[in-house]
C-alpha cells in the first residue's frame, strides 16, 4: 500500500490511516463482496485517477447515484481523493429531480449503477437526467449561473470507474493539497419543506463530529455494523461509512430497511451496532429471527422515542446501550447524544448533551424556543444561495428550525419543528407532545399529529395512529392528559405511517392525506 498522503482531518486521511492500522480488517461485507480497508483505499485511488482522466478538477462536483454497497464507498472516496466534492443522490429520485440537483451543483461526472427501489436501472435514469441538463428541459429548475445546455455531466458506471491507473501522480498531488476546510459534500436537504438546498459541508467538520460520535457510541474495531440509512444520507455515509472507518468497524450495507432481512443479517453476521429510527427498532422487536444479546449499541432519534421501546430493547434484546441523538444536515449530522451512563429516562425524554465542540442554546427566555447551534460540523453555507445562507444564521449561530428546551443537566429535548407547530386560537400546540401522550399514555403503537383547518380557531390537531385498541378509548385517554386546545379533534387509524427516505414520518404526506379525508367526509 502507498505511503501517507492525505491530511488526517480529511475523509481520505481517515480511510488511509485505517487501512494502515487495520490491514486485514474488512471495511465492507455483503452480497458476495468483501473489501478490506487497504483494498477500499486502493480502489478509491484507482477511481480518483479515472475521475482525473475524465477531467474532474479540484473543487468540482461528482454525483454518486448508487444503492448502498461497496460501489458507493469506492465512488465517494474516489471523488474525495481526486479533490472533488460529492453530490449524493437518493436512489428514489426521478430523472427530473436528479437533473435539477446536477444542474445546480455543476456536476462534472455522475457515477451511477444498480437499481432504484422500483427496480429501474439507475444508469438509465442517470443518462436521462444528464440529457435533461444538456437540453435545458423545462422541468429542470435553472439558476442564473448555468445556461441551458451547458456542461451536462458525463455518466460512468462503477465498472468504468475501476479503469483508472494506480499510482497517479496528479492524485498524489491533490491528496497533499486537500485540507480540513475544503468542502467535501454538497448535501441536498430532503426538500420536505420546499425546494432542496445544497448544504456545503467540510472535511474537517465531518471528521471531528464523527470522531465524537464514535467515542460516545463506543463503536470500535471489530464491530459489525449493518448500515440501514441510505448512503446518500448523512446517517448512511457519515454515521455509517465514515464512523466505521474512524473506528475500524465492518459495514454491512443494507439495500432496503426490510426488518425481516435485517434481523436475519444481524443473526447471521453477529452484528453488534445498529442505528435507525424508532419505527425500525420496533419492527425488529417483532421479528422472530432477531437474536438476543448480539447488538451491544442501538442509536436512534426522533422528537418522540417511546420509553417502552427503550425498555424493550434493553430487556428483550439485551442491548446494553440505547442512545438517542439529534442532528440535522446543515450541522453536519448528529449534534447531541445521550451517554451510556445517563439515567434510563434520558434516552426516552431527551436527545442528550452536545458532542464535544458543539454548543447548543435555546432562543427563548424560558420554556421552548428555537434551537441554535455552533460547532465544527456546521455548514459553510448553502450552494449559490447567499440569501438562504444569511437567513440560516443569527449572530454566528445556526438556526435549526427546531423547537426545544434544555434541562438542568444540559440535555436537549426537541419539542418539534417550527414549521410543524399548530397554532390553535393563538396557542401553540407541539405535535410531538401530543404524540407522546398518544403513545406513552393512551397506548398507540405509533402516532403522528398534524394541523387541520378550523373556521373559528384557525387550526386544530388531528392524529393518525397505528394500533392501540379502539379509537374512542385512545381519544378519552389522551384527552384526560391534555389541555382542551391540545387534544386531537379527529383521530384516524392507519396500518402504517408514511415514511421519508430516511425513515422519518412524512408529515407533508400526512397533511395531504388529512385534507383528502376531510374533503371525502
Amino acid at each position: 500500500m502507498t505511503g501517507t498522503r492525505a491530511h488526517s482531518d480529511t475523509l481520505p486521511g481517515v480511510l488511509e490511516r485505517t487501512a494502515r492500522e487495520h490491514p486485514t480488517r474488512p471495511a465492507l461485507r455483503g452480497d458476495g463482496v468483501r473489501l478490506t480497508y487497504p483494498e477500499l483505499w486502493e480502489a478509491a485511488l484507482t477511481a480518483a485517477a479515472r475521475l482525473v482522466a475524465l477531467g474532474v478538477a479540484p473543487g468540482e462536483s461528482v454525483g454518486v447515484w448508487l444503492p448502498n454497497g461497496a460501489d458507493w464507498a469506492v465512488a465517494a472516496y474516489g471523488a474525495l481523493c481526486a479533490g472533488a466534492r460529492i453530490v449524493p443522490l437518493h436512489t428514489g429520485y426521478r430523472p427530473t429531480e436528479a437533473a435539477d440537483l446536477l444542474l445546480r451543483s455543476h456536476t462534472r461526472v455522475l457515477v451511477a449503477g444498480g437499481t432504484a427501489p422500483d427496480g429501474a436501472p439507475l444508469a438509465a435514469r442517470a443518462a436521462e437526467a444528464a440529457a435533461l441538463v444538456a437540453d435545458g428541459h423545462a422541468e429542470v429548475t435553472r439558476g442564473p449561473e448555468r445556461p441551458a445546455g451547458a456542461g451536462a455531466p458525463t455518466v460512468v458506471t462503477p465498472v468504468e470507474l475501476a479503469e483508472g491507473a494506480r499510482g497517479d501522480t496528479e492524485v498524489t498531488r491533490r491528496l497533499a493539497a486537500l485540507g480540513p476546510d475544503d468542502v467535501s459534500h454538497v448535501q441536498f436537504t430532503s426538500g420536505t419543506t420546499g425546494r432542496p438546498k445544497g448544504a456545503l459541508l467540510r472535511h474537517g467538520g465531518l471528521v471531528a463530529t464523527t470522531r465524537s460520535w464514535v467515542r460516545v457510541t463506543g463503536l470500535r474495531a471489530g464491530d459489525v455494523y449493518p448500515v440501514v440509512a441510505p448512503f446518500a444520507h448523512l446517517g448512511g455515509h457519515k454515521s455509517g461509512l465514515l464512523a466505521s472507518a474512524v473506528a475500524g468497524a465492518t459495514v454491512l450495507p443494507v439495500p432496503s430497511p426490510d426488518p425481516a432481512a435485517l434481523a436475519a443479517a444481524v443473526a447471521a453476521r453477529s452484528a453488534t451496532v445498529l442505528h435507525g429510527p424508532p419505527a425500525l427498532f420496533r419492527a425488529l422487536l417483532a421479528e422472530p429471527a432477531m437474536p438476543r444479546g448480539t447488538v451491544r449499541v442501538a442509536v436512534t432519534g426522533a422528537a418522540v422515542v417511546p420509553r417502552d421501546l427503550v425498555t424493550a430493547l434493553r430487556d428483550r434484546l439485551g442491548v446494553r446501550h440505547v442512545l438517542t441523538a439529534y442532528g440535522l444536515t446543515e450541522a453536519g449530522g448528529v449534534c447531541t447524544m445521550t451517554r451510556s451512563d445517563d439515567p434510563p429516562s434520558a434516552a426516552a425524554e431527551t436527545s442528550g448533551r452536545p458532542l464535544p465542540g458543539v454548543a447548543v442554546r435555546v432562543d427563548a427566555p424560558d420554556g421552548p424556543g428555537e434551537v441554535l447551534l455552533r460547532g465544527p460540523g456546521v455548514m459553510a453555507g448553502y450552494l449559490d444561495d447567499p440569501e438562504a445562507t444569511a437567513a440560516a444564521f443569527t449572530g454566528g449561530w445556526l438556526r435549526t428550525g427546531d423547537v426545544g428546551e434544555l434541562d438542568a443537566a444540559g440535555r436537549l429535548r426537541v419539542v418539534d419543528r417550527l414549521a410543524d407547530v399548530i397554532v390553535v386560537g393563538g396557542l401553540n400546540v407541539y405535535p410531538a407532545e401530543v404524540e407522546h401522550v398518544l403513545t406513552a399514555v393512551a397506548g398507540a403503537a405509533e402516532a403522528a399529529v398534524v394541523g387541520i383547518p378550523h373556521e373559528r380557531l384557525g387550526a386544530v390537531p388531528a392524529a393518525f395512529v397505528v394500533g392501540g385498541g379502539p379509537v374512542d378509548r385512545l381519544v378519552a385517554r389522551a384527552a384526560a392528559r391534555l389541555a382542551a386546545f391540545q387534544a386531537p379533534r379527529t383521530v384516524w387509524r392507519v396500518a402504517e405511517l408514511p415514511r421519508t427516505a430516511t425513515g422519518g414520518v412524512d408529515r407533508p404526506a400526512l397533511r395531504r392525506a388529512a385534507l383528502d379525508r376531510l374533503r371525502d367526509a
